[in-house]
């Protein structure tokens, strides 16, 4: 890999700590990142190198997925590390962190490869993206790359506008919009199953697929993020981002070993065939919902609006399902339902894909139909169930599950895989604009409908699957979510057990 200063803005966050310092120690431990690398931490708290090296090491040995116990090892990656203190606002600070960086550079003859990773909010982006072309930071002579958080905007015009803001600086296959939901593994092994696997490449179409149900159930509330959550709700929290996006990644179609031009071109593809809603036809096809009082795996639990920080007359919404649906020649009559909630029964992010024509059983009933499970939380497999002969009852049908992909052993983390990605400037698993300003523009008639309240606001239980209505919005068209209600769930989600073994 090349030479990389890794420039961390936000750097005593709390996202540096969870997330970025434990997945860049991990891609260290495999040798997966450059061996001229360091990374300059930035903030506005005064800090020394060695102050900041041991908050580094603090953040690995509560957060990392591998334990940070060989101090040798330890030691010498906290040896990339400094810091620097920068106000965002304050242009002088950039010049001192530019001569930072290009001392070093100088020193050991480093090609100028600078990747600027701006966990901050979003309203620090146009600030930052300025200075550092204005200072020199980005003008080097190697590559410049830009890695930034979502939210991306709060809306279509908002979106656009943070573009717009961001093109001046940074070209757009120089920035990297991470949505960790597509650093999960069972999503990136997704594309591959698509491209290498003859037998689900020729069922995957809408002569063979009766519906496609995406979920991601949270059991928490709205915990400390109060603040802003209020103002975001489910909609644009995780469905404008993470529920698109998993969609994207289901519906598309990739020549085998497509790079990330295509597989953007074939994400946007997508987005261009959802039928788009009215306004005024948003409550046919969304289910709204907020949480109330309830229990949560065995303990009592408030209701959204007692929530600290919470208005106690607040609309905002908890949960959102939707009905989508393609004219698209693959997936023309092939409805797509996602769902995305707060305080739900189990904390669960899946994808299930349902097949047409189930068989009957001699004595006339319906056999359960074949089904392909993606699951990526709590567990991380890929299986089919088919139906198939139970030798010991002549004539009649029993599930049995083919595991496609399965791993035993600890997978990387999302960010392990994103920040990989990003050093070497693959964007194939990072949002687009085409797909940001697509998905904001398919979900603006819902924001509009939910600010007008031509939307119903659904309460339900904590510790549920939603609110009634979200059932009929499949039952309407003869379906119903999979994995809902049933003892068997309970049961496998405490032993940890796939879900592909739920129904047989």
């Amino acid at each position: 890999m090349e030479p990389t200063t890794f420039v961390l803005f936000g750097a005593t966050g709390d996202l540096a700590k969870r997330k970025i310092y434990p997945a860049l120690f991990n891609l260290f431990l495999d040798g997966k990142l450059p061996e001229a690398f360091s990374l300059i931490g930035l903030g506005r708290r005064e800090l020394t190198d060695e102050s900041f090296r041991a908050n580094v090491e603090r953040s690995l040995r509560e957060f990392s997925r591998r334990q940070a116990d060989d101090a040798a090892k330890v030691d010498e990656f906290l040896q990339a590390f400094g810091y620097n203190v920068l106000e965002i606002g304050r242009k002088e600070d950039y010049l001192k962190l530019l001569g930072r960086i290009e001392e070093r550079e100088n020193r050991l003859g480093l090609a100028p490869n600078r990747l600027f990773y701006l966990s901050v909010g979003p309203e620090f982006f146009e600030t930052i993206a300025a200075n550092i072309q204005e200072s020199g930071l980005g003008s080097a002579n190697g590559w410049k790359r830009l890695v930034i958080e979502k939210p991306f905007g709060n809306d279509l015009q908002t979106a656009r506008e943070l573009n717009r803001m961001l093109g001046k600086a940074f070209a757009e296959e120089e920035i990297f919009r991470i949505d960790h939901y597509l650093g999960k593994p069972m999503v990136q092994m997704l594309k591959v199953l698509q491209q290498t696997n003859p037998v689900i490449q020729a069922i995957w179409n809408n002569r063979n697929i009766a519906n496609v149900q995406i979920t991601a159930g949270e059991t928490v509330g709205v915990e400390e993020r109060a603040g802003y959550y209020d103002h975001v709700g489910a909609i644009r929290d995780m469905f404008q981002n993470h529920m698109l996006q998993l969609l994207m990644m289901t519906a598309i179609r990739t020549p085998h070993k497509s790079d990330a031009e295509q597989v953007r071109y074939k994400k946007k593809l997508v987005m261009e065939a959802l039928e788009p809603l009215q306004k005024a036809d948003v409550g046919a096809s969304v289910v709204r919902g907020q949480y109330a009082a309830g229990t949560i795996k065995g303990n009592p639990v408030v209701g959204y609006t007692s929530e600290p920080g919470i208005a106690p007359d607040s609309m905002n919404d908890t949960f959102v399902a939707a009905k989508l649906t393609m004219d698209d020649s693959f997936w023309r009559g092939v409805p797509f339902y996602i769902r995305t909630g707060k305080r739900m029964k189990e904390k669960a992010t899946r994808i299930v894909i349902e097949f047409k024509e189930p068989l009957k059983q001699s004595s006339g009933s319906q056999v359960e139909p074949n089904l392909l499970v993606i699951e990526m939380s709590p567990t991380d497999s890929i299986r089919l169930q088919l139906n198939t002969m139970d030798s010991r009852s002549k004539g009649e049908f029993k599930p049995v599950q083919i595991d496609i992909h399965s791993s035993g052993d600890e997978l990387p983390e999302a960010y392990e895989n994103l920040i990989r990605d990003a050093l070497l400037g693959d964007s194939t698993f990072f949002a687009h604009w085409d797909e940001v300003e697509a998905s904001w523009a398919w979900v603006q008639p819902i924001l509009e409908a939910y600010e007008e309240n031509i939307v119903p606001l659904h309460a339900y239980e904590a510790g549920s699957y939603g609110p009634a209505e979200s059932d009929a919005l499949l039952a309407r068209d003869g379906y119903h979510w999979w994995f809902d209600a049933k003892p068997e769930l309970d049961e496998a989600v405490a032993e940890n057990k796939p879900l592909a073994h739920i129904n047989q």
